[in-house]
């Protein structure tokens, strides 16, 4: 399957929670993060049972600190 994270096209041979495409971008663990699929937000919560389908697009953002 196809999906795309951030415009980036990803591929995986079976289907993937939006925690596996954490971990797999070594962000799993990390704070002031923010995902959505599709433009409709996730909660972390429901990061490890949210399978993604093909073509879903996933969109993390990261709050920075600044002025």
């Amino acid at each position: 399957m196809i999906y795309y994270v951030n415009n980036m096209p990803q591929e995986a041979a079976e289907v993937r929670t939006v925690a596996e495409v954490m971990t797999d971008l070594q962000l799993a663990g990390k704070r002031g993060l923010a995902v959505a699929v599709n433009d409709t937000v996730v909660a972390q919560p429901e990061w490890a049972s949210y399978a993604l389908q093909s073509n879903d697009r996933v969109t993390i953002i990261r709050a920075t600190q600044g002025g």
